[in-house]
């Protein structure tokens, strides 16, 4: 009986598996992997039952057959229960020891994110020789011994496994999407840069009406520049407009940069780069700055609003900051309560420390806010990593940015910008600050940082010059 269990779902399954592997690639993972173990698994299952030694050494038991798949769905629930569904757990490790026969599949599931053929690849194979064995059963070329109870019982421990796994998947998906991932600046941005760099010839960043009173000739003294993503039109116009030979420079030496706010502040904490440009710090990063004994010094460069928008077809066109503040806990979960359709509100969110989270953890005060969407994200050399879901505008969803970026930067003609309290986020409701979320954009520099030019530019910034690049992008001078 061993013997037949290991040839059967052991060795021929193997050897299917490793001709998988060689018949995979990127482009049809899933589909190379299942269509080699389905026809293996029912030309296996028709040589099964043609032997008649199996079935003697079976006890003429078709539902040994069977055996398998329960097995497999009852591993795979138990295991989706271990790590709440999601792939890129360790436990997966586990699950592969207990279908080694799997392991050439699963080796390159895991190196391309692709978890579902952790259930999918033993199940189609186990299916496809069941499936075999019935249709000759079914047209009578064989006879075998057939108990109802013990069928009934397979079939009734491998329907509750695979409810449950699909209990686990179904909850998951409340509050984890498919991969959305960053396709620009390395990964770092959700939207294109390109048209704001300073080294791009046709680039759209704005030139001043006159000669930039403030230039730095040297490069060796041209303070380093990184920031939030929102921000990098006005900190690259800043450069492009007081920069010596700027594109030049830039083939020497970056000194414009961009990796978004999380890591931007952690470069400014190292000494790697001279100004940040953002919002303010989370409470998170000050104590990053506390730590590390630095101090953080905010110079305020211009006004933005901190907006929230939904579908343009949704219904509803302002929300209460009470309203905003039942979203984002938890407590309004139907768009029927503020007035919209019949539909499940999906509030989306931004990183932790990204600097429009930070905003939201401002408005929502000592009021917890709820757990972030999620999506899994498949990494080089096979991780799968849950990160914080990007904006989807679906018919019944809501995120929040700034106003630049929201209308500027990446303008979306579906998505309509909200009203908060009855006011809408227009540039004269930002700058007499009328409008409830009206944030500052930052230049934040170190206390001890000794580099010459820094606080002239800082000056430069918020004088006349620099609050017309600040204008001349989109957002709102600080006077």
């Amino acid at each position: 009986m061993v013997r037949l269990w290991s040839l059967w779902f052991g060795i021929i399954p193997l050897v299917l598996s490793i001709l998988a592997f060689f018949m995979m690639n990127v482009s049809s993972l899933m589909i190379g992997a299942l269509a080699t173990l389905i026809v293996g698994g029912l030309l296996a299952g028709f040589i099964a039952s043609i032997k008649q030694e199996i079935w003697e050494k079976s006890g003429h038991n078709v539902l040994f057959f069977l055996y398998p798949l329960a097995y497999t769905a009852v591993l795979w629930a138990v295991f989706m229960l271990i790590s709440g569904g999601f792939y890129g757990s360790e436990v997966w490790w586990y699950y592969g020891i207990s279908h080694i026969a799997m392991a050439p599949i699963y080796f390159m599931a895991m190196f391309m994110g692709e978890g579902r053929l952790f259930l999918w690849a033993p199940l189609v194979y186990e299916l496809a020789f069941a499936a075999a064995i019935m249709a000759s059963v079914a047209f009578g070329k064989l006879r075998p011994a057939f108990h109802k109870k013990q069928l009934l019982s397979i079939l009734l421990v491998f329907a509750l496994a695979i409810s449950t796994g699909a209990a686990v998947e179904w909850h998951r998906s409340k509050t984890v999407l498919p991969s959305y991932g960053f396709k620009y600046g390395g990964g770092y941005s959700s939207t294109d840069l390109t048209p704001y760099e300073v080294t791009n010839p046709d680039n759209k960043l704005p030139q001043l009406n006159a000669k930039s009173s403030f230039i730095i000739s040297n490069p060796n003294e041209m303070p380093i520049l990184d920031g939030a993503e929102a921000a990098y039109p006005v900190y690259s116009g800043f450069a492009n407009a007081t920069y010596e030979n700027i594109k030049n420079v830039m083939a020497e030496k970056e000194v414009v940069t961009f990796t978004n706010t999380i890591y931007a502040y952690e470069r400014l904490l190292s000494g790697e780069i001279d100004i940040y440009f953002g919002a303010e710090p989370s409470k998170e990063q000050q104590e990053m700055a506390k730590k590390a004994g630095k101090e953080l010094v905010m110079t305020p460069i211009g006004k933005e609003a901190f907006v929230f928008f939904v579908n343009h077809k949704n219904p509803v066109d302002d929300l209460s900051v009470a309203e905003i503040k039942g979203i984002y806990s938890g407590k309004i979960k139907n768009w029927s309560k503020l007035g919209g359709k019949q539909a499940r509100i999906i509030a989306f969110q931004r990183p932790k420390n990204s600097g429009s989270q930070t905003l939201l953890e401002k408005i929502m005060g000592e009021t917890p806010i709820i757990e972030p969407l999620k999506e899994d994200v498949p990494e080089g050399m096979g991780g799968i990593i849950e990160q914080v879901a990007d904006y989807r505008n679906y018919d019944n969803s809501i995120g929040f940015s700034f106003r630049f970026f929201a209308t500027g930067m990446s303008p979306n003609p579906d998505i309509k910008l909200l009203a908060i309290n009855g006011i809408e986020p227009t540039p004269k409701n930002i700058g007499s600050g009328k409008y409830p979320f009206t944030a500052n954009l930052y230049a934040i520099t170190l206390k001890d940082n000794r580099k010459q030019q820094v606080q002239p530019f800082l000056k430069w910034m918020q004088g006349p010059q620099g609050q017309e690049i600040v204008e001349k992008i989109g957002y709102i001078p600080v006077n």
